[in-house]
């Protein structure tokens, strides 16, 4: 069955684009999210001015995202965490800690877009990439302290 993409979806296509997808998948997931429409003339119309909205708010938001990966690259957040010998945390720091450290310096950054691929476990100073917009990539600096 041939659908249009009114989001962009990982690992299938981007948005407004006309990709051949098996019924059941259609029916039972694209369709009901409006995730996709079927692949019809007027469809088509629809979708293109939708696509072309969308460039230009897209193209917007990556400009304010690129302004605010210039403040966030500046940023050192600072977490204290219990430790034992060894440097060695006895719980780690997560996404969601490092979320909460930017917004107490006045930063919301949903915790989903901290790109971390374990949480770290040992004290130290990391580099923790951000995704602030599928093109842009900030990388905050946090130091993991021991608690006094």
């Amino acid at each position: 069955m041939e659908v249009i993409l009114r989001e962009d979806i990982d690992k299938l296509g981007t948005r407004g684009q006309v990709i051949k997808v098996a019924a059941g998948y259609a029916r039972n997931f694209l369709l009901p999210k409006r995730l996709a429409v079927a692949a019809t003339p007027s469809n088509k119309k629809i979708i293109e001015q939708e696509r072309q909205a969308h460039l230009r708010k897209d193209a917007k938001l990556e400009v304010e995202a690129q302004d605010l990966a210039r403040l966030v690259n500046s940023v050192t957040v600072t977490i204290k965490q219990k430790a034992g010998e060894n440097d060695q945390l006895f719980g780690s720091v997560t996404s969601k800690d490092v979320a909460d450290a930017l917004a107490a310096q006045n930063f919301v950054i949903d915790r989903r877009k901290i790109q971390l691929d374990e949480p770290i476990k040992q004290l130290g100073e990391f580099k923790v990439p951000v995704r602030l917009h599928k093109d842009v990539t900030a990388e905050v600096t946090v130091v993991v302290a021991k608690e006094e």
